[in-house]
């Protein structure tokens, strides 16, 4: 793993794949500045058919640093340029949810082609009580993936999905103990193929 520790992102390369872990375990990975620069250049440098993002710790993400949120980054446009990142990767990216996440974070999960829950991951995203604008790129992404009526239920509503709820609406893919082993599993097939094979297929389906 490499990165800057006290930044709390860690990257690994392994065969075209790039695995991005947050690394704040003791902060429930919330997310500062730092860390969401660190995320946006990673996937903005990683040009491989492969990238999955993942926690370290028993949560993939509690959103926003609270101090660091007070101090303007709740409104800060690394959120829409990390997320812009990850839609943009040309390969099959995956987030590997080792727990619940919250908040901004959803961004970057809503952005990923594919989702992958543990058992009991929350997932809730409460922009109507705490008083701010989703990312304007998240209702989009999240109405394609739920509809407009689920969409309203998470970002009006102030709803906590379960993963077994996220599931049965599409939201998340799939229901795994190991997150990051089922998401190495989903990634076989790209990992396999020519890279240009796999920008082609996930061009046609934009």
């Amino acid at each position: 793993m490499t990165g800057d520790p006290g930044h709390g992102v860690l990257t690994e390369r392994h065969d075209g794949c790039l695995r991005i872990v947050l690394n704040r375990p003791d902060k429930a990975n919330a997310l500062t500045a730092d860390m969401l620069a660190d995320l946006r250049d990673a996937v903005r440098g990683h040009d491989g058919p492969g990238l999955v993002l993942t926690g370290a710790g028993k949560v993939f993400c509690a959103g926003a640093d609270l101090d660091a949120a007070r101090a303007g980054l709740a409104v800060s446009p690394l959120w829409e340029e990390l997320s812009a990142a990850v839609a943009g990767f040309g390969g099959l990216s995956i987030a590997a949810l080792n727990g619940s996440c919250a908040g901004g974070a959803i961004g970057m999960v809503l952005a990923c082609d594919l989702r992958v829950a543990v058992p009991g991951a929350k997932l809730f995203y409460p922009v109507m009580k705490l008083g701010f604008l989703p990312q304007p790129s998240d209702p989009g992404r999240l109405v394609a993936l739920v509809g407009p009526a689920r969409a309203k239920l998470l970002l009006m509503g102030g709803a906590k999905l379960t993963a077994e709820d996220a599931l049965a609406m599409g939201l998340v893919d799939r229901i795994d103990a190991d997150p990051v082993a089922a998401a190495d599993e989903l990634l076989a097939d790209a990992m396999a193929a020519d890279p240009d094979h796999v920008r082609a297929i996930k061009a046609m389906l934009a």
